[in-house]
């Protein structure tokens, strides 16, 4: 098993879960995480918007294992910020990283699964994806992007043996808090207040992910209150906007405020 962002947050406490269940598991990320779980895993440092540390990570796992059974897809990052704050470089950061990464992945691995005639691509898209909360574009699109991904290649690669599961988490206590990006210092403290908030952690999504992924389980809402919402948001569209109006014309009105607050130093 190959798990990218596998130093930290939910990469690690995968890697933690995988090993102590006896999978050889090797942990791809651009910091080594400085002790390694317990159990058979190894380290490859890897940056995913890199193609040459693709190639060389697929050499590794043809050179040591003789191929790969599972692909997590996990290294990503979050951003927050109204549209109009987003520059190109905001979209280009996060589009290399949560969608060019993901795709350049699978693209890499997917010959090596066709010619084995098995494997399994896990993607870790987000709940923000499907619910697209405002105040969050960039992050919901190249979210988004990865489940449209995910979706396509489960039809495509079925045909050659390859499995394909998309995990959907909503808000974990995890390293992504400090590695939040955003030109909207006010939305970036409410996003940093829900992942503070968040009463799941990493090793619980963990748990959930192995299970499903054990199951053969498509699309993963790893969060109970996300299932309902997506659920309301398909059955009852009008109902789930409605909802949704509601708490951003909140979060709006304490924006206007701080834009105004900021205007008015500047002045």
């Amino acid at each position: 098993m190959l798990i990218t962002g596998g130093a930290s947050g939910l990469g690690r406490a995968l890697a933690e879960r995988y090993a102590a269940a006896g999978a050889r598991v090797l942990i791809a990320d651009r910091i080594h995480p400085g002790e390694l779980p317990a159990g058979e895993v190894s380290f490859i440092r890897h940056g995913v918007r890199m193609q040459d540390d693709w190639r060389r990570t697929l050499r590794w796992c043809e050179t040591f294992w003789g191929g790969l059974d599972i692909l997590v897809n996990n290294a990503g990052v979050t951003a927050s910020g109204r549209i109009e704050q987003l520059q190109d470089d905001d979209w280009d950061w996060i589009i290399d990283i949560n969608l060019k990464g993901v795709a350049q992945g699978c693209q890499t691995f997917v010959p090596l699964f066709k010619q084995q005639g098995s494997g399994h691509i896990v993607n870790v898209a987000s709940s923000a994806g499907l619910l697209n909360t405002p105040g969050a574009t960039s992050y919901n699109a190249s979210k988004a992007a990865v489940v449209s991904l995910s979706d396509t290649l489960r039809q495509e690669l079925a045909p050659f043996g390859i499995s394909t599961t998309v995990i959907c988490p909503g808000p974990i206590r995890t390293s992504l808090r400090a590695e939040l990006h955003s030109p909207d210092p006010h939305l970036a403290a409410l996003a940093d207040q829900a992942i503070q908030d968040t009463p799941h952690t990493a090793q619980q999504v963990a748990r959930r992910i192995t299970d499903a992924v054990d199951k053969g389980h498509f699309l993963v809402l790893t969060h109970p209150q996300d299932r309902r919402a997506l659920c309301l948001k398909r059955l009852f569209p009008r109902v789930a906007d409605a909802q949704a109006a509601r708490k951003w014309r909140r979060t709006a009105t304490r924006l206007k405020a701080y834009d105004l607050h900021a205007q008015e130093e500047a002045a």
